[in-house]
């Protein structure tokens, strides 16, 4: 996907679409798009604090999407779309029994982690977790993951110089090394969050 062309297009409300598109329940890269916002504001000399204010709002609304999602359809409407995204009805038990257990850190965790961030509004809503609750923590996590994606973006975008030195200095090669190494990295959590 495009993304710096979807910025374009869009300008501040794309930081935060992608991450209301995937905290309402559907698998989309909501940092990507808020990682090209941060850059595009760096870029033409814009305003950073927008760019977070868009991400939060963004992720604030898609959030209440899928706690209001998860609440009126309950648990069938999550197995029903579960089986799309590959969710088992034993993970489904189990991710209910954390949520019981953990609901507001995980609220405010599954900012922070892929897969969780679509599905934890949902789990909250399913839980009958009260809404200002919900809401407090959800605010939190997505003003602390809005501020630190869009200014890794604003940093990106203000450093892509840098980043070209440091791209032609370790080469192809090395560029190739380092993502192996941060996927793998990815993986080895996602397989924990998964244990969890």
């Amino acid at each position: 996907m495009n993304w710096p062309a979807i910025v374009d297009a869009l300008g501040y409300p794309s930081a935060g679409l992608g991450i209301l598109i995937e905290s309402s329940g559907v698998p989309f890269p909501g940092e990507a798009l808020l990682l090209a916002a941060g850059a595009w504001a760096a870029a033409r000399n814009h305003a950073l604090a927008l760019v977070i204010f868009f991400g939060f709002a963004g992720a604030i609304a898609g959030a209440d999407l899928g706690y209001w999602l998860g609440y009126r359809g309950g648990r069938p409407f999550v197995e029903r779309f579960g089986n799309v995204f590959h969710i088992r009805p034993e993970h489904l038990a189990r991710a209910e029994l954390f949520f019981a257990r953990h609901g507001d850190k995980a609220i405010l965790a599954a900012r922070f982690v892929l897969g969780l961030r679509t599905w934890a509004s949902m789990l909250a809503g399913m839980a009958r977790m009260p809404f200002w609750r919900f809401q407090l923590f959800s605010a939190i996590g997505g003003l602390a993951w809005a501020a630190i994606i869009g200014t890794a973006g604003y940093l990106l975008g203000r450093n892509l110089g840098l980043l070209e030195t440091i791209i032609r200095a370790i080469g192809v090669g090395g560029l190739v090394f380092l993502v192996v190494i941060v996927s793998v990295l990815l993986v080895a959590q996602e397989r924990a969050t998964r244990r969890r």
